[in-house]
């Protein structure tokens, strides 16, 4: 299964798009770890949204579909609907 998944994090009041094959759980602990990037600023992202695809590519579609939207309420929307 491969996931596209959104990371919110309080402390910078900013959302995390991205794609993985691997568990939801470990990825997230790579992006709480030391490291450079984006996610490396603060320690408290958290799951906020994720959607299961087949393949890779698919997911990577659907990450890229949501990047383009440049817009925070966009987002919220999108994780509105699918905790209702």
């Amino acid at each position: 299964m491969v996931y596209c998944y959104i990371l919110f994090s309080k402390a910078l009041n900013k959302f995390y798009i991205g794609h993985t094959s691997e568990n939801l759980d470990e990825r997230l602990r790579k992006h709480l770890s030391n490291h450079k990037g984006f996610t490396s600023k603060t320690k408290d992202w958290e799951i906020v949204f994720f959607e299961e695809f087949s393949s890779k590519s698919d997911a990577y579609k659907r990450e890229l579909e949501i990047k383009k939207w440049k817009s925070a309420v966009k987002i919220k929307k999108l994780i509105e609907t699918a905790t209702e």
